[in-house]
């Protein structure tokens, strides 16, 4: 697979707490078809982060890549935006 036609997202950490994996949030929005109201919908992904860089809120892009265990099948591009709060 070439690394142009990969899936690149970008999305918030939610969690930190696994060994070399983050919990990235991903938030999308379409408009309704009936109602025309325009709809936020979230999904949360696995994503492997090798030198545990990344914490609890920062802005992360992430690139698809291939399995690395049951449900991580992502991998930590950049951190656009590093969270200002300590946690």
């Amino acid at each position: 697979m070439s690394f142009d036609r990969r899936k690149i997202r970008t999305g918030r950490v939610v969690s930190n707490k696994m060994e070399k994996t983050i919990v990235v949030q991903l938030e999308s929005r379409y408009v309704h078809r009936l109602y025309r109201k325009a709809v936020k919908t979230r999904s949360n992904i696995k994503v492997h982060d090798p030198e545990n860089l990344c914490k609890v809120g920062d802005l992360v892009k992430v690139m698809e890549s291939r399995p690395m265990s049951k449900h991580k099948n992502w991998l930590l591009k950049e951190v656009v935006l590093e969270s200002s709060e300590p946690i």
